[in-house]
Order: C-alpha cells, then sequence, then structure tokens
C-alpha cells in the first residue's frame, strides 16, 4: 500500500471539506442580513479561516513530524483568530472566557510543536 497517497488523499478530502466550510463562511459574510457587530465578526471570521487554509495547503516535506506541523501551525492560528474576533465582537462571558483560553492554549501548543521539530517559536 502507497501510504504517501493516501495520506495526500485524506489530505485533500481534509482540505476539500474545510474549503467548503470557509466558502459557507465567506457566503454568509456577504448575504447575511445582520447588525454591524455580527457582519463584522463574520467578515473577521471568513478572513481568518481563508488565510488558514491558504497556509495549510503545504507541499509535504516527506517527514511526516514535519508535514504535521506545517499544517496545524495555520490550523492553530485560524483558532487564534477567530477567538480573537469573539473577543472583538462576541457579548457572552463563557464564551469570551472560552475564546480567551484558546487563544493562550493554541499559542503554547504551536510553541511546543515548533521546539519538538527543532524550530525555534516566533516571538
Amino acid at each position: 500500500m502507497d501510504l504517501s497517497g493516501t495520506r495526500m488523499a485524506l489530505m485533500a478530502i481534509t482540505m476539500a471539506t474545510t474549503l467548503s466550510l470557509a466558502a459557507a463562511w465567506v457566503f454568509a459574510a456577504n448575504h447575511v442580513a445582520a447588525d454591524d457587530e455580527s457582519s463584522a465578526f463574520l467578515a473577521e471570521n471568513a478572513a481568518a479561516m481563508s488565510k488558514m487554509m491558504a497556509a495549510m495547503a503545504v507541499k509535504p516535506a516527506g517527514d511526516v513530524d514535519k508535514d504535521f506541523v506545517a499544517t496545524m501551525v495555520p490550523h492553530h492560528q485560524g483558532a487564534i483568530e477567530m477567538a480573537q474576533a469573539e473577543l472583538r465582537h462576541g457579548r457572552n462571558e463563557q464564551l469570551r472566557r472560552i475564546a480567551q483560553e484558546i487563544i493562550i492554549d493554541q499559542t503554547q501548543e504551536i510553541a511546543a510543536m515548533q521546539l519538538a521539530i527543532g524550530k525555534e517559536p516566533r516571538k
């Protein structure tokens, strides 16, 4: 069995699914009648998802660990940016606390993954 082909197929399926979700967010941001706060959130969330998807589209290096980090770092960064949008526009205090936790946890996980492959974490 060619695992590299299988891995590529799974990555393609995952990316296609996520791209569909990102497209739905972009559509919602452009077509849903909402107040200014909701519109701003939807636009920021769609931008974060689009940026994340573009950054996750990396050419495999042939090293599973480095490929994992190369796709997970932008995935985590996207989560951070979406959580920041919640903090800017959300009103639910419980969700705002969760968003703060996401920012802290995902930032720490990015640093840990980069260290694990011998890469200096971003400052």
